[in-house]
């Protein structure tokens, strides 16, 4: 019985490679797909000649059932077609298959000429550069901690103490006039101020100079003055300020600092108590103290004992002098 089965076995191959079944399990081709390819004309397909019944091969062994059958010719030659098929399509512009490609398409010639006339224009220009420049780190104003109470009322302070203030500075107090101009060559301010208080330390009587003179003279009362006082200097006596007119009052002498609104003169200290101490009388060694060290604010110190035109008074000036001060 088993031998029969086996005769029955060979005869169904022989009759199936006889007739040239293709048995393979290739699945069939997409219909889809087939639609977009440009297939050439039939005419120019090879021509599958067929296979004469002579050229089959005998009946093969039992073992050789078991390896896999080659192809035949006439399904391998319209498979080579087949796949000729796409490249053809994709070699023709304007197809679905070149529209479908993932590959980069080339660069337009007008952006490749606009770029290097660029690049050749930053190579003549040093100081032009295309390169995109960093981002700037962006503030994180989250981070940044509001300000305290204090800070806000110093803040406070310092706005509503600024209101009649000259020389950008909140502890002079005045008001800017106009430019002083004079006949006498060298006399006149450019921007002249009227000072009436400097560090809280009343004038007594508005003095015009300028800011040079108005800064120093503010930083010597604070500095100076009042810490030698004990905070109780309430007014300072002014003597003189701007005025056009010879040094030491000389007639034909040259022109005083006093005329440029670079000079003030000092003549008494008045105390929170009432107590007035002037230069002429009360010399003491708190006035002395006072008077020396004018000489790291001012240009000129001028007082008693210096030339003799000075010994009712402190001249105090700020003038353009080259070679350091000039303190006697």
């Amino acid at each position: 019985m088993r031998r029969a089965w086996l005769a029955v076995l060979l005869c169904m191959a022989q009759v199936a490679e006889a007739e040239g079944i293709d048995r393979t399990p290739r699945p069939p081709a997409n219909p889809r797909l087939l639609a977009t390819l440009v297939l050439p004309a039939p005419a120019t397909l090879p021509q599958v000649a067929p296979v004469p019944p002579a050229a089959v091969e005998p009946a093969p062994a039992q073992d050789a059932l078991l390896r896999p059958r080659p192809r035949p010719a006439g399904i391998g030659l319209a498979a080579a077609a087949v796949g000729a098929a796409p490249v053809a399509a994709a070699a023709q512009p304007g197809t679905l298959a070149e529209a479908r490609s993932l590959r980069p398409q080339p660069r337009p010639r007008a952006l490749e000429q606009r770029i290097a006339g660029l690049r050749t224009a930053a190579a003549k220009a040093p100081g032009l550069d295309l390169t995109r420049p960093a981002p700037e780190p962006e503030i994180d104003l989250g981070a940044i901690p509001p300000p305290t109470r204090k800070e806000e009322r110093k803040k406070r302070r310092e706005k509503a103490s600024m209101a009649g203030s000259v020389c950008g500075v909140a502890a002079i107090k005045g008001e800017e006039i106009a430019r002083i101009s004079s006949k006498v060559s060298g006399c006149g301010v450019e921007n002249p101020v009227r000072i009436t208080s400097v560090s809280g330390v009343r004038l007594s009587q508005a003095a015009t100079v300028d800011c040079s003179i108005a800064k120093a003279l503010n930083s010597w009362v604070d500095e100076v003055a009042q810490p030698a006082f004990e905070g109780r200097l309430v007014q300072l006596q002014i003597a003189a300020h701007y005025v056009c007119r010879g040094r030491n009052k000389i007639k034909g002498a040259r022109i005083s600092e006093h005329g440029k609104g670079r000079a003030v003169d000092i003549s008494a200290f008045v105390l929170s108590n009432g107590k007035v101490l002037s230069v002429a009388g009360d010399y003491n060694q708190i006035l002395r103290r006072i008077y020396k060290a004018g000489c790291g604010y001012f240009k000129t110190t001028l007082g008693p004992g210096s030339d003799g035109y000075h010994e009712d008074h402190f001249h105090f000036d700020t003038s353009a002098r080259s070679g350091g001060a000039y303190c006697r």
